[in-house]
């Protein structure tokens, strides 16, 4: 089954858009990576993104996260409710299948070295991951925040880093580490008396002798008292167990909670284990709960699971995108899947040792060409809909306008060329698998050749339709010029793998 690690970063901005969108795309570039959510909170100026992967994209798309967010975000300036240390605050990875803590604990160093000798920026490890004792509570590192931070740094023996340089930036420190699944849980009181608040927190966190597993503290929101709190280990502690701490200590200052917050995602069993709680369900089994039936019936057959319902759906579904290129895009991948599935069906054959390493070679290749193409499918898609926010720009002048939809327009041209170029190759890959490969599995090697044929006319037609609206007609020309010869050697190319198929089949 496959690995997945859950990676929760935390970044110091949550009231600029354009800040945490592009920080949250430069995790959505790594193939492979999953985003499950994105949460930003203006009033404490914070964000935090949830994403998913096995061990070598979740490492990529963090150090991508926080390498943007050096860029972008400068602690001098940044002013917010929640304590911070760094433009990427904290990055803890969490063990979700197949995975151990000690996998993560490995990541947590791999990445700790990689940001401090390559970014330049002071790294320290907290959690599971954590060198020394004191330093596995992430408020023991963060403690006095940024600015005190940024006076000892080089100076007190106690900020010496695990990585990285021993030096102030703009962009502060990053804590990386691993642990078990958090809940980030706040509460509302029917007060704006922050001092309050901050009375419940301590009568409910582990430090002030409250609730082992929990960490607390109060803040003003919007107007309204908060009691913010982090639950370590919602086994342990359950959620219920919170909740009617806080309520009591509400009620004995003539207070009440008003609502409920969950930041980002909590497991199912938690929210499940409440219920049960409040409902008094003690006998129930997870087996009645019917998402629970149909996740164990996929996992029974896990083949059904595997069909892209929701992608089916959203194309035949009325919004504009995905359309025909991010299916271009999917035709694309599928047909390197078939080519990387006959290689891997040929790799570690006696039959095949004289070709393994050629197979070896078309193998890695197909795959890193099925990751390209799977990213475009998403990139087609957003293209589009840039192009379309350029349109509708209210606020640029006319010349401004006129410039953004050119520009937004070459990108939505630039993505469909770049799948017919890459089913190209996927074409070339096909025939040159079906030549040496399996020949069980010639004609999977054939069909991956007829979908990246379909692959490049589809996004052909793409290209085309972009071209016709550019400005720029000596760009569209090229584009044009380019796609006729694309076409014609990917037809040439699954002709030939046609021929060979027909002959290695026998039909």
């Amino acid at each position: 089954m496959q690995q997945i690690i859950e990676c929760v970063p935390n970044f110091s901005d949550g009231r600029r858009p354009e800040v945490y969108t592009a920080i949250a795309d430069a995790i959505r570039s790594v193939s492979g990576i999953n985003v499950l959510d994105v949460s930003a909170d203006a009033d404490h100026n914070r964000t935090v993104v949830t994403f998913v992967g096995d061990a070598g994209a979740v490492e990529e798309a963090a150090f991508r996260a926080i390498a943007k967010a050096a860029e972008l975000i400068n602690l001098d300036e940044h002013e917010g409710e929640h304590p911070r240390i760094g433009a990427t605050d904290v990055v803890p990875f969490v063990p979700v299948r197949n995975a151990t803590m000690e996998d993560c604990v490995q990541l947590a160093h791999r990445l700790g070295q990689r940001v401090g000798e390559e970014l330049g920026i002071t790294v320290y490890l907290y959690g599971e991951a954590a060198t020394r004792p004191e330093r596995e509570k992430l408020s023991n590192i963060r403690k006095g925040q940024y600015e005190k931070w940024r006076d000892e740094i080089g100076r007190e023996p106690q900020r010496e880093p695990d990585y990285g340089p021993a030096e102030a930036h703009s962009w502060g420190a990053t804590v990386i580490g691993a642990r078990p699944f958090l809940i980030a849980y706040n509460l509302y009181l029917n007060t704006s008396d922050v001092d309050k608040a901050n009375d419940i927190a301590r009568a409910v966190r582990a430090s002030s002798g409250g609730l082992q597993n929990v960490q607390a503290l109060g803040f003003t929101v919007e107007g309204q008292a908060q009691v913010s709190m982090n639950l370590l280990n919602f086994e342990k502690t359950p959620l219920p167990r919170v909740q009617e701490l806080v309520k009591r200590e509400a009620a004995r200052r003539g207070l009440a909670v008003t609502k409920s917050e969950l930041i980002g995602l909590a497991p199912q069993k938690a929210l499940m284990d409440a219920a049960k709680w409040y409902l008094q369900l003690d006998d129930v089994e997870d087996e009645q709960i019917l998402e629970y039936r149909v996740a164990q019936a996929q996992q029974e057959d896990p083949r059904a699971a595997s069909v892209p319902h929701a992608f089916l759906d959203a194309v035949a579904g009325n919004a504009p995108t995905p359309g025909g290129g991010s299916v271009a895009a999917l035709a694309g991948a599928l047909g390197a899947a078939l080519a990387q599935m006959m290689a891997g069906l040929t790799v570690g054959r006696k039959k095949y040792a004289g070709v393994e390493s050629q197979v070896q070679e078309l193998l890695e290749a197909a795959g890193e060409q099925r990751a390209a193409l799977t990213q475009a499918i998403t990139e087609d898609a957003k293209a589009f809909d840039d192009v379309m926010a350029a349109y509708r720009a209210s606020d640029l002048s006319d010349e401004e306008r006129r410039q953004a939809i050119e520009e937004a327009t070459i990108h939505a041209g630039e993505v469909p060329l770049e799948v017919a170029r890459r089913s190209r190759a996927v074409a070339e890959l096909a025939r040159d698998v079906a030549r040496l490969g399996n020949a069980n599995a010639v004609t999977d090697a054939a069909a991956g050749g007829i979908m990246a044929r379909a692959a490049a006319e589809a996004a052909a037609l793409n290209v085309r339709v972009n071209a016709s609206q550019l400005q720029d007609q000596e760009r569209a020309e090229g584009w044009r010029n380019e796609l006729s010869s694309l076409l014609s050697e990917t037809t040439a190319l699954v002709d030939q793998l046609m021929e060979i198929a027909t002959e290695r089949g026998g039909f």
